[in-house]
């Protein structure tokens, strides 16, 4: 994709800021709105160009990108009166980044195609590690066509970028992905809690299990905040809560029970009953701790 393309960009939170960031470092002429401007300064400071809303980034944008938080903030960004759809110029590409609900996906799509405007959506998994370091797992959904057109794009920001197939099937494998990641979550946590129970020198326990069949992502980037008692969000305890909701939903919707997925739900309702929302998901070990009395 030729750079002389404009790029806009919607949400420059946890990750999103670093994000845009390697846009523009590419030498894309980009352009950000967020709803606390603040968030935006260093990369305002670093060339990235200001607008007052959604509406006003998509009028001056080619591509426009938007990873924002729960999906009433999605439909807001796009169908609101100052959205993205109201000023979306005809052959655009419109690629949302948030785990949000598939059927919002195809909705977008449907209205895009309308407008003669493509849509992806094409949510990511890597945290705030990954936003940082452009290894992002993205999964998209959509017209082969625009996804194409995009993946130049994404090389920016990611390393395991797959096509997933039609519209919402991006979201879809969010989900699968977010499922999976409640279930070695608490794996983890427990791990973890055994381990200093029976007075193990955690970190050497660590380095023993991440090595085996036991070794994963959570493992190597995650206990070791646990360790440290860092608990600063690469994802939001809050923002896990709503992608696990959305993917019990869509399970009850298909006929599916999920009694794993939905156990660890309650575990991290009662992370944010603890006021622990806008912790990282590792903060599940806070309740379990509490569960033994440690």
């Amino acid at each position: 994709m030729k750079k002389d393309i404009t790029i806009g960009w919607i949400g420059t939170g946890v990750m999103g800021i670093s994000m845009l960031g390697h846009l523009n470092k590419a030498g894309y002429e980009c352009t950000t709105y967020t709803r606390t401007k603040s968030k935006a300064d260093a990369l305002l400071a670093n060339g990235v160009k200001w607008a007052d809303s959604p509406a006003e980034v998509a009028a001056v944008s080619d591509v426009i990108f938007t990873i924002v938080g729960f999906p009433k903030d999605v439909r807001e960004v796009y169908f609101g009166e100052n959205g993205i759809l109201a000023k979306a110029k005809p052959g655009a590409v419109l690629v949302d980044m948030t785990t949000t609900e598939p059927s919002l996906a195809v909705e977008i799509y449907e209205a895009a195609k309308a407008k003669g405007i493509q849509s992806v959506d094409a949510p990511v998994s890597g945290g705030d590690v990954g936003a940082k370091n452009g290894t992002l797992s993205i999964m998209a959904g959509g017209d082969k066509e625009a996804f194409d057109k995009v993946y130049p794009l994404f090389e920016t920001m990611g390393k395991q970028i797959v096509y997933q197939g039609e519209a919402g099937s991006g979201q879809h494998t969010k989900m699968c992905n977010q499922i999976t990641i409640a279930g070695t979550m608490i794996g983890v946590c427990e791990a973890l809690l055994y381990g200093h129970k029976a007075g193990l020198d955690l970190p050497t326990m660590l380095s023993s299990i991440s090595g085996g069949a036991a070794g994963c992502w959570t493992l190597d980037n995650l206990a070791p905040r646990i360790v440290n008692r860092n608990f600063d969000p690469g994802f939001f305890v809050e923002h896990f809560i709503k992608d696990m909701g959305i993917a019990l939903k869509e399970a009850e919707a298909m006929g599916l029970s999920l009694p794993g997925l939905a156990l660890v739900k309650q575990l991290y309702l009662a992370v944010q009953a603890q006021g622990h929302g806008k912790l990282g998901t590792h903060a599940l070990t806070l309740a379990l701790e509490k569960l033994s009395g440690l």
